[in-house]
C-alpha cells in the first residue's frame, strides 16, 4: 500500500459513524409489549448483576466500563460493536424458533445499503480498474423452493470488501456502488455472477470496538467472505455470509458468524476462482 493510499485509510471513528449514519436515517420500530420488555429487561440485568458477583467488578472497572460505552456512542461504534459481538446469537435465535429448513443465515453486519444496482442473472459486478487486477471470482449457482423448483426473477443482493477490506460507502475513495449489485436470477433461477476474490480484513480496532478486543486479548479480523440477501416473493428472505474452505480465520471469526452449511469450496481456473451454491428459500411465514 502506497502512502498515499494510507492517508485515505478509513478510521473507526469515520467508519463507525457511516455506519451511524446509515443505520439511523430508517428508524425502527418494534411491537413488544411492556410485559415482553419487563420479562427482557428483568432478565438482562439480572444477568449483569451475575457476572458483577461472580467476577467482583471493581469500581475502577465499572467506571472503565462507562467510559467506554460514552466512547462507543462518540465513535458511532454501536452498529460495529452489537453486529460483531451479538448480532450471530440474533440471527441463530430468529433461525431455530420458526424451524426453518432452507439456507442457512448469517449476520448482516453495518455495511447493508439498500437499492444497490440491478444485474443481469449472467455479469459482472460494478468495480474499479485496480479490482479487476486482482483474482477474479466467478459466482453461480440456483435459486429455489424447498421442492427444488427454480424461483426466475429472484433477487441476490451481493456485497463485499475490496483486496484490502473495505467497503464502498464506509471508505473514502471508493466509488459509490463498487462490489454492489443487485442480480436477477434467469427464469430457472440461475445466476452467475463476476466478481473478485475478498480477502480477509480487519474490522475498525482503532476505536472502542478495536480497545475491547484488546483488552482481553481477541484479534480484530474477519475471514474472507460474501455478504448476501436473497428474496423472493411469498418466499423468506435470507441474509446470509458466505465464506471459503481453508481460509484464515474461517475457525476464529471476531464475529462468530462462520457456520459448516456456508462454506464455499472453490476451484482454481486460468481465468480464476470458481465457486457454485445453492440458495434454497423457505415459504414466507
Amino acid at each position: 500500500m502506497t502512502s498515499a493510499d494510507q492517508a485515505v485509510d478509513p478510521t473507526a471513528h469515520d467508519s463507525g459513524n457511516k455506519a451511524t449514519d446509515k443505520f439511523k436515517a430508517n428508524r425502527v420500530s418494534s411491537d413488544t409489549s411492556k410485559e415482553r420488555a419487563n420479562a427482557i429487561y428483568t432478565d438482562l440485568l439480572a444477568a449483569i448483576a451475575q457476572v458483577a458477583h461472580k467476577h467482583e467488578v471493581t469500581y475502577d472497572e465499572y467506571n472503565v466500563l462507562k467510559q467506554w460505552m460514552i466512547d462507543v456512542g462518540e465513535y458511532g461504534e454501536w452498529p460495529l460493536w452489537l453486529d460483531v459481538f451479538v448480532e450471530h446469537e440474533i440471527e441463530e435465535v430468529n433461525y431455530n424458533r420458526h424451524d426453518y429448513t432452507g439456507t442457512k443465515g448469517s449476520i448482516e453486519g453495518p455495511y447493508y445499503v439498500t437499492n444497490s444496482p440491478k444485474l443481469p442473472w449472467n455479469g459482472e459486478m460494478p468495480m474499479r480498474e485496480q479490482d479487476k487486477k486482482c483474482t477474479p471470482l466467478y459466482f453461480e449457482g440456483q435459486v429455489t423452493d424447498l421442492e427444488g423448483n427454480g424461483l426466475g426473477g429472484a433477487e441476490i443482493e451481493l456485497w463485499h470488501a475490496d483486496e484490502e477490506g473495505y467497503y464502498s460507502q464506509f471508505a473514502p475513495g471508493i466509488p459509490e456502488w463498487n462490489l454492489r449489485g443487485t442480480i436477477v436470477t434467469d427464469e430457472e433461477g440461475r445466476y452467475k455472477i463476476k466478481t473478485i476474490q475478498p480477502a480477509p480484513y480487519q474490522i475498525p480496532h482503532d476505536g472502542p470496538t478495536g480497545w475491547f478486543i484488546e483488552s482481553y486479548g481477541g484479534h480484530p479480523w474477519r475471514p474472507a467472505h460474501l455478504h448476501l440477501r436473497v428474496s423472493h416473493p411469498g418466499h423468506r428472505t435470507i441474509t446470509t455470509q458466505l465464506y471459503f474452505d481453508g481460509g484464515d480465520y474461517v475457525d476464529n471469526d471476531v464475529a462468530t458468524a462462520t457456520k459448516p452449511e456456508l462454506i464455499l469450496h472453490p476451484t482454481t481456473g486460468d481465468d480464476g476462482n470458481h465457486v457454485n451454491y445453492p440458495f434454497v428459500l423457505d415459504k414466507e411465514d
